[in-house]
């Protein structure tokens, strides 16, 4: 019988890709070091690539950054976007907002 000590220890220990770790919710067992490394190189040679595309052409011409290759455990920003707790604080905003326009149509502000 295994304390829940030996238990939360054996877990820590599951290679990378057990699918018992990555059932519990470990995004980054998906990937080892040499994907983590491959990515990193495929981002320093698009940046490298889009320096030397934008050697000397003005700043506000320039193209834009290339974004990194996303990995695993990491969120986008498209997701921090529609997020729900964002999304309600943007509904929150919006009728603070319309509330405000009606009371300064009423005359009660200013």
């Amino acid at each position: 019988m295994l304390t829940w000590r030996e238990l939360g220890v054996y877990l820590r220990q599951l290679p990378p890709g057990a699918r018992t770790r990555l059932a519990a919710g470990d995004k980054d067992g998906l990937w080892g070091l040499a994907e983590h490394l491959q990515a990193l190189t495929i981002d320093e040679l698009r940046v490298a690539n889009w320096q030397r595309s934008n050697e000397g052409v003005k700043e506000s011409k320039q193209s834009k950054r290339p974004a990194p290759v996303p990995r695993p455990g990491t969120k986008s920003k498209q997701a921090d976007k529609n997020s729900p707790e964002r999304i309600a604080r943007r509904n929150a905003a919006k009728r603070r907002a319309a509330e405000r326009r009606t009371a300064i149509a009423r005359g009660e502000i200013a």
